[in-house]
């Protein structure tokens, strides 16, 4: 893997409903960094794109611009792919089936599938979901040469492998700490 002085963004890219909250809430405690959640999800064009040099930002949405991504970044930033247990992401995404992506990939861009796939369960549609974002994540980071993988059941070794490879500078305590709070939790 290559060092952070040869590249100055970070993306974590992920499904959603994965723990990418906990992930910036964590990385906020680098100091030599700047961390953030969806910050341009309201922008278009290159403004999309416009992060400021070294910031780490997790955005689920980059998921569906990769292509945009990789025009903009290619292999000159750090890449995580975030991920969590693929059942426990589904369940959190059926409480929330009927707003946001899940209504628009289940309605829009799988063409109304629920009134023609009857047998389909909502768990169904988030783990086909699920899969397809995945997929579009690992064809993307085939070529990129920094990059890790980061299952959020592991974060407590995972994060701390993160903080070295880009070099990480800041209160490490305090990140991992913020592994064991549960922010942006599906309502019950």
């Amino acid at each position: 893997m290559s060092s952070a002085r040869e590249w100055r963004n970070v993306f974590v890219l992920c499904t959603g409903r994965c723990g990418s909250t906990t992930f910036v809430r964590a990385a906020e405690h680098i100091t030599n960094f700047t961390a953030g959640h969806e910050t341009l999800t309201h922008l278009t064009g290159a403004d999309r794109f416009a992060y400021p040099a070294q910031h780490i930002e997790a955005d689920n949405r980059l998921s569906w611009l990769l292509g945009r991504l990789d025009r903009h970044y290619g292999p000159n930033a750090f890449y995580v792919h975030l991920s969590r247990d693929p059942d426990t992401v589904a369940a959190s995404f059926v409480k929330r089936a009927d707003k946001g992506i899940m209504r628009a990939y289940r309605t829009e861009i799988l063409m109304r599938a629920r009134s023609r796939n009857k047998n389909a369960t909502m768990h169904d549609f988030a783990l086909d979901y699920i899969d397809t974002v995945q997929e579009n994540i690992l064809l993307f980071l085939r070529d990129k040469p920094n990059q890790m993988k980061f299952q959020l059941e592991e974060a407590d070794q995972h994060f701390v492998d993160f903080w070295g490879r880009i070099d990480a500078q800041g209160d490490l305590t305090a990140a991992m700490a913020e592994f064991s709070v549960r922010h942006n939790a599906s309502e019950m």
